[in-house]
């Protein structure tokens, strides 16, 4: 049952894991490792030893199959990993769609944080920060909300680096308002919407982030009583695949427990 006897079809998969491997593990090695990282290692890892040792593991899966326990196991996992596939998709759907939710109208920026390096941004940082100077350079005078607090590696917080940033790049001070203490998601959008609530703003943002992470923003944004809409910033190609399935975790962690 587990036997791939066409070699052409062993070896595609074996690069194909190879390659989301070097994906998954690649992070680790420039100091980047969360959950996504973990997962899809462990994942490719597993995928790489089935194609390339098939022969082998074939063998031993076939004697776990003809026991009753180990049939029983073995079929829960085929279930969970077609149910995470089919779960994959469906985020994967959702996440580009809310990528692709721009605003019609100006509404207040709200720009989510990230890594601060040595008081400067982080790359990943400052292309938010870039997507939302040139999305305000043709909607001028908006206010912007920065949002994220000062962890224990940042000597500064990331709402300050952002505001920085912003104002060494043209935007006026008093145009950016500070959430200097949150430090999630949730946590940014309850602190945009109190300062929302203070300035007697309406209740619809534009969000600034990494296009993977913008449906969820939204999702949470709506929990909180907001509309949330999209302006992408841009990911670095070899990170996406990593951040992408962490992301796909982070749903499934909203979804389950709020």
């Amino acid at each position: 049952m587990f036997d791939i006897s066409s070699i052409g079809i062993r070896l595609s998969g074996t690069i194909l894991f190879l390659t989301a491997l070097f994906f998954f593990a690649f992070p680790f090695f420039v100091g980047i490792r969360h959950a996504g990282c973990i997962f899809g290692t462990v994942i490719s890892f597993l995928g790489v030893v089935f194609f390339a040792l098939n022969p082998f593991v074939s063998g031993v899966l076939q004697k776990i199959w003809e026991n009753g326990f180990g049939h029983f196991v073995l079929c829960v996992l085929m279930g969970l990993l077609g149910f995470g596939a089919v779960l994959g998709i469906v985020f994967s759907v959702l996440m580009l769609r809310a990528a692709g939710n721009a605003p019609k109208e100006e509404h207040t920026v709200v720009i989510l944080g990230c890594k601060v390096r040595g008081g400067a941004p982080s790359l990943m940082l400052q292309r938010r920060l870039d997507a939302a100077l040139a999305y305000l350079e043709q909607h001028k005078n908006l206010p912007v909300i920065v949002c994220g607090g000062q962890g224990a590696d940042e000597s500064i917080s990331e709402a300050q680096c952002m505001r920085d940033y912003l104002t060494a790049h043209g935007i006026p001070e008093e145009q950016i308002y500070l959430d200097d203490t949150s430090v999630s998601t949730l946590e940014n959008m309850q602190n945009a919407k109190a300062i929302l609530t203070e300035q007697d703003w309406p209740k619809e943002i534009t969000v600034v982030t990494d296009g993977y992470h913008e449906y969820r923003s939204a999702k949470i944004a709506q929990g909180i009583g907001l509309k949330a809409y999209a302006v992408p910033a841009v990911t670095s190609w070899y990170l996406v695949p990593s951040y992408w399935v962490r992301e796909w975790l982070g749903i499934c962690y909203q979804f389950v427990f709020g």
